[in-house]
């Protein structure tokens, strides 16, 4: 029986490999726009038990396409991602090389069993697109991503 993954705590984490040139503006235009830690709610919509809503799934997966294009910095979803995945997340760096902003499209979304989810999105890159694959569980009332994967 697979045992639950500890919370994550929020502790110093090394910068991204590689550090940025500048600081990516990330104030109003991109999928996860900083709010204030009040008005920050988990990521569950509905009853008790009930997967999120696409839109919330869609904004989530465009985030880490822009981290994993080298658009966003990795520290804006820390919170959303169990402390592996995030730990992974800064391992794995750059990964989609793109001349653009990614867009991603409509998310695929099964589960299958209580408690997690699992979901493909395509990634628009230009004039190659990518899969992402993303794993979310519920701790508590919140939904984290537990593993992530792109080709």
């Amino acid at each position: 029986m697979p045992q639950p993954i500890p919370l994550p705590r929020l502790v110093p984490v090394p910068p991204a490999d590689p550090p940025y040139d500048e600081q990516p503006r990330t104030t109003g235009s991109l999928a996860l726009a900083p709010q204030p830690v009040r008005d920050r709610r988990p990521l569950a919509i509905g009853t008790s038990g009930s997967i999120p809503d696409e839109r919330r799934l869609r904004g989530l997966g465009q985030a880490l396409a822009e981290i994993l294009a080298g658009r966003r910095p990795p520290e804006t979803i820390q919170d959303r991602m169990s402390e592996r995945a995030y730990t992974e997340l800064i391992r794995a760096g750059k990964m989609i090389e793109t001349p653009r902003a990614p867009m991603v499209g409509v998310p695929h979304v099964q589960s299958p069993r209580p408690g997690a989810v699992e979901m493909c999105l395509l990634v628009h890159c230009g004039p190659r697109s990518r899969a992402l694959a993303i794993r979310l569980e519920k701790f508590g009332a919140q939904w984290l991503i537990t593993d992530f994967e792109t080709a």
